[in-house]
């Protein structure tokens, strides 16, 4: 039994920690904010195993002038923050070549297929399981061009063993009645599924970990100090905890963290959007997301979460009003029953060039285990990503080789 710190209390530090706890390990969870209230909060709630289509592809030579200009873009640069920003964007441009874009759907791909299998020990009961909600994504082109646009990865999808459905627009009006008839092609995608609300789900799967003795310390973490045998943390006030292993789960914030441990991670922030339309949950069944407009509708137990959009400028607290204005405008034009929100979130998410997470040892010790950077998949990828952390610390073959997701790609 080891005594195990994880920093980060979001889908991937409580995942981690449940199939820790299984192998019958003391665990301690670090954040200073408390369970799930970071990019885990406001995220759309999807189980998205189909989602093997890395953001690098090489349709951004093509598109990105066009997203930079339009504004009915889902993507935002802050130009303010382009010069931190341009050393990761060259590295973004070199992985979105063929090449080095289908070497990341199949390394994303590998992982997805392990996702369901690793949700096991997150959904050990019906207090957990209450609130999965098994209803297929169905995502929507409002037009015959930007379908035949997206055929290519489509296919690739179809290679990489995803299984979906394509409909025309009779058959969306039937699935959903609600929707505007503006919708010529639709993907179904199969066995996908997701939360009535992520958050709830969190809180719930920590107080029953937490009966079985899991800590959670509301401590800001500002370093950490690797060794053969294990690792010490810093916390406020510059005290030291030390413990067998610690596990680096904080999303955005990890890049830090990877350097103290030998690691120069190139990892940058997504601020990503949500606006919430309360009382509305009836008006579709399922999650719908709209393709060109780059976000999904959500059918939660608060109302219909509307979630998406990609704004590269850092950890700035300050909002972008177009991209709320565009997620409310193209929601309500989608769904014309929608009335008005009632709020609204900004949240971090971490993005790295290649579009795959950082999984594994670090450089300086192999008792700091690596768990972030997965994009917008923390959700979907939250029970194999603790899976492979069980089997690091347990010295057990991994589900996949790990060498994809290594820090030391970079």
């Amino acid at each position: 039994m080891a005594e195990i710190a994880i920093v980060g209390a979001g889908f991937i530090g409580l995942a981690s920690a449940a199939w820790l706890m299984r192998d019958g390990h003391r665990v301690t969870l670090f954040d200073p904010s408390g369970v799930g209230q970071g990019a885990s909060f406001g995220n759309a709630g999807t189980f998205a195993h189909y989602a093997c289509i890395p953001v690098n592809n090489p349709s951004v030579f093509r598109d990105l002038p066009r997203f930079l200009l339009s504004s009915e873009s889902p993507f935002r640069l802050r130009w303010r923050y382009l010069p931190h920003l341009a050393p990761w964007l060259v590295r973004f441009l070199m992985s979105s070549t063929p090449h080095r874009y289908e070497a990341s759907a199949r390394a994303l791909a590998a992982l997805l297929g392990h996702a369901q299998a690793g949700y096991g020990p997150l959904l050990a009961g019906p207090e957990l399981q209450q609130f999965v909600r098994p209803r297929e994504c169905l995502y929507l082109y409002s037009n015959g061009a930007s379908f035949d646009a997206a055929r290519r990865a489509l296919d690739l999808r179809q290679k990489l063993g995803v299984s979906f459905d394509v409909l025309a627009a009779d058959d969306i009006r039937q699935l959903e009645p609600a929707l505007a008839p503006i919708f010529e092609r639709g993907v179904l995608f199969s066995d996908s599924w997701h939360f009535s609300n992520p958050q709830g789900f969190l809180q719930t799967l920590f107080e029953h970990l937490a009966a079985g003795g899991l800590t959670l310390k509301r401590s800001t973490v500002s370093a950490v100090q690797p060794a053969a045998d294990g690792a010490s943390l810093v916390v406020e006030g510059g005290t030291q905890r030390r413990f067998d292993y610690v596990v680096i789960a904080t999303g955005a914030r990890s890049a830090t963290f990877a350097q103290q441990c030998g690691d120069r991670v190139p990892l940058d922030t997504e601020r990503g959007y949500h606006v919430r339309y309360p009382g509305a949950t009836q008006l579709i069944s399922r999650p719908v997301g709209w393709a060109e407009r780059g976000f999904y509708m959500t059918p939660m137990s608060d109302g219909i979460r509307v979630a998406g959009t990609v704004e590269l400028g850092g950890f700035s607290d300050t909002r972008n009003r177009s991209l709320l204005d565009l997620l409310t405008f193209s929601s309500k034009r989608a769904l014309p029953g929608l009335d008005s929100p009632d709020s609204s979130w900004l949240g971090f998410r971490p993005t790295l060039p290649d579009g795959l997470p950082v999984l594994g040892r670090s450089r300086a010790s192999e008792r700091v285990i690596y768990a972030f950077g997965h994009q917008h998949l923390g959700l979907t990828l939250a029970g194999v990503t603790g899976q492979i952390v069980a089997d690091l610390v347990a010295r057990r073959a991994p589900p996949l080789d790990l060498a994809p997701y290594a820090a030391a790609r970079f």
